[in-house]
């Protein structure tokens, strides 16, 4: 195709399409002549982008159509009605993505928080700087018990949820630093660490794992999946391949943004279980089942229905029109 010669006849039937997409009333004639307008020039995108790919011309085309098509199809679709395509392909889509950088989070956590116990349980020079016996015994025996019922379980529940979320989200809004995701998951795996190496040098690893697993297998892998989407947005930044840094970061950014609120969702349900399981007098192994189906569900989600959205074609990014053109172009 020639491309300047294809504008040169198309271009006063586009130029028309934006007028009439801009006018602020249009008679019966008017709106034939925009929907009219809009399918000829759908068709016209289509042979620039198969013949040229992304040009300026394609961009402020795309423009122009989406700004007809809200005026004869109203504002975005009502909120409740593109929630099923949002949980079913956008989410999945997004965290199956980001599987193989939750995996590698997952494992360097587990490594330093695992090293990080052993070094305070092998030197007791280390784990009397951490405080007098006394101090670790009353923390041993009780105040590591007791944090799991101080307070009613409704507002415990409240309070680790959206304290989790919190930083969940700062891990996908800060992660094109570079920096904060990896601060937050060293001082994550330092203070399980840390927990884990006084418990066992005093003889109550089995407490702690009966503490911690319940509620703490699905709060831990939402925490490394919100940090796999902040390091991947950063990623996207310093390696955006074929794309500009610009285009990199948006697409991106939109598509893993959905994970912070898969994320809320999920460490909702663990800080449930953190306030109604974890303390309960159920059997050990009885809350332990309980928070592995729940991981195991979130586990399903992610990497079963995830696969599915992305074999059809799902990223997690918006769809094309509702993300406008890639590139505004002036004139």
């Amino acid at each position: 195709m020639d491309l300047d010669a294809f504008t040169a006849s198309r271009s006063a039937d586009w130029d028309r399409l934006s007028r009439l997409a801009k006018q602020r009333r249009l008679d019966g004639r008017d709106a034939d002549e925009l929907i009219d307008l809009y399918q000829s020039g759908a068709a016209d995108l289509s042979a620039i982008q198969t013949s040229a790919g992304s040009t300026a011309v394609g961009d402020r085309l795309s423009l122009a159509l989406a700004s007809a098509r809200l005026r004869f199809t109203g504002t975005s679709a009502n909120l409740l009605s593109q929630l099923p395509r949002f949980f079913v392909l956008q989410l999945p889509a997004a965290l199956y993505r980001i599987r193989w950088i939750v995996l590698a989070v997952a494992v360097a956590t587990v490594v330093i928080a695992t090293l990080y116990a052993v070094w305070i349980t092998g030197n007791p020079d280390v784990l009397r700087n951490l405080g007098s016996d006394a101090n670790l015994r009353q923390y041993v025996e009780h105040d590591f018990i007791d944090y799991y019922s101080n307070n009613p379980a409704s507002s415990f529940a409240g309070q680790v949820w959206t304290n989790n979320a919190w930083i969940a989200a700062q891990c996908i809004a800060f992660g094109i630093t570079g920096a904060w995701v990896p601060y937050v998951l060293v001082q994550n795996a330092v203070g399980v660490g840390t927990a884990a190496g006084v418990m066992f040098a005093y003889g109550r690893g089995d407490v702690m794992f009966s503490y911690i697993l319940p509620h703490g297998l699905l709060e831990l892998t939402s925490v490394f999946v919100a940090a796999a989407a902040g390091l991947r947005i950063f990623w996207a930044w310093i390696a955006p391949g074929a794309r500009t840094r610009t285009q990199a970061l948006a697409e991106d950014g939109r598509a893993l943004f959905t994970v912070a609120v898969g994320c809320a969702l999920s460490l909702f349900v663990s800080g449930l279980i953190e306030g109604f399981v974890t303390p309960s007098p159920l059997p050990v192994w009885a809350k332990i089942t309980i928070g592995a189906l729940a991981l195991a569900a979130f586990l399903a989600y992610m990497l079963v229905l995830g696969r599915r959205a992305v074999r059809a074609g799902e990223t997690g990014d918006l769809t094309e029109f509702e993300a406008g053109s890639r590139r505004v172009v002036a004139g």
